[in-house]
């Protein structure tokens, strides 16, 4: 009791410790042939470039990007591109890097990468660790106070499915149509710790709950507590892992703001206790599968009363609630929700979309 006691104790200090309304991101991208469109290693265009803010992932073709933490979402977004234009540069002629959540031509195994968390990782999860080349856009949001960071953890944990809807940009799988918006969680699911995370009813509980899995050694550390949201216990921050990763840092640039403001709004309601409480994870996991199934063209259930909202109003209304806490507005935005990135894909077809996301990569 007293280990969980102390645990507690510094979790509250690590989370209260940051900066609140500061902004870090990263993003997982692929590396591809251009002949084949398909993957291709990342070790020597990684070694090129030489960045740390450019590291390898898990699989061998697939890097991430991680910025600095900024006070301004634009800013954050603007280092992201630069960090995208030394990727391209890297690749020279042969490759080219894309931001495809789910590869479209590709429904498999692939290459790990040679480190030595792949090797740990790999002994555990077997071969369905080989079938992850899923990419996300990960957006680490900082509150300076715990109980406010967990407050506004269980308001967004509600909000899971509108922003995946919003965000949703991975149709095909495997060089055919999956009949979703975003087959990437599907994918994802196949690892443990997946999809709507659990309530944390007090910072007690997710100490134990974290001491618990890594004693018995079914994690290795709170890294792997892979929910589409959780705190991150390293840099005290709420980690939001819903959103696929977009073609264009235009994109990414509307939705980062958008989560930044909507952060924004949730610590102001926090404030004021106007925060509802936590709702069942089953209700929300049930919009969270409409949301992959048809983006902003469906319909969300009220976790309260159960009635049925088209997810293009939930969506406004959240962005209504939102705007004045960005500067020069959401219009970005609110136009993804009207012209849906999803849209285009498909108009695309799997085998024309990988040059596209090349041609498109920096814009």
């Amino acid at each position: 009791m007293k280990d969980t006691v102390a645990r507690a104790e510094y979790l509250r200090s690590v989370f209260a410790g940051t900066a609140a309304g500061t902004v870090g991101l990263e993003e997982e991208l692929l590396l591809v042939d251009r002949r084949s469109w398909l993957p291709a290693s990342a070790s020597e265009v990684l070694a090129l470039v030489d960045d740390v803010r450019i590291k390898q992932e898990l699989p061998a073709c697939q890097v991430e990007i991680a910025t600095s933490v900024h006070k301004d979402p634009d800013v954050a977004v603007a280092e992201l591109r630069s960090c995208r234009s030394l990727l391209a540069a890297g690749c020279g002629s042969g490759l080219a890097v894309v931001a495809a959540p789910v590869h479209p031509l590709v429904d498999g195994p692939v290459e790990l990468s040679a480190t030595a968390r792949a090797v740990d990782l790999e002994d555990r999860y077997r071969e369905v660790l080989h079938r992850q080349l899923v990419s996300s856009l990960q957006v680490h949001l900082a509150f300076g106070d715990a109980d406010c960071t967990l407050a506004v953890y269980h308001a967004l944990r509600d909000l899971l499915p509108e922003l995946a809807a919003l965000a949703g940009a991975a149709p095909f799988v495997g060089g055919r149509d999956s009949g979703l918006c975003s087959v990437r969680p599907v994918i994802a699911a196949q690892l443990p710790r997946q999809g709507v995370p659990p309530i944390i009813a007090s910072w007690e509980q997710f100490a134990d709950d974290l001491c618990w899995a890594v004693r018995g050694r079914a994690v290795d550390d709170p890294s792997e507590w892979w929910w589409e949201l959780r705190p991150h216990v390293r840099f005290g921050t709420l980690e939001l892992r819903v959103l696929d990763v977009q073609a264009t840092t235009d994109r990414t640039r509307a939705i980062v703001r958008f989560v930044h403001a909507l952060a924004t709004r949730l610590t102001e309601l926090h404030h004021l206790g106007e925060l509802p409480a936590p709702a069942p994870s089953w209700r929300i996991a049930e919009n969270r599968w409409a949301a992959l199934r048809d983006g902003v063209r469906g319909e969300l259930l009220d976790l309260r009363t159960g009635v049925a909202r088209p997810t293009r109003r939930c969506l406004h209304e959240l962005i209504d609630a939102a705007e004045a806490h960005a500067p020069g507005g959401l219009a970005d935005v609110r136009a993804l929700v009207e012209n849906p990135p999803v849209d285009h894909l498909r108009k695309l077809g799997p085998h024309r979309v990988m040059p596209w996301l090349a041609e498109v990569f920096t814009a």
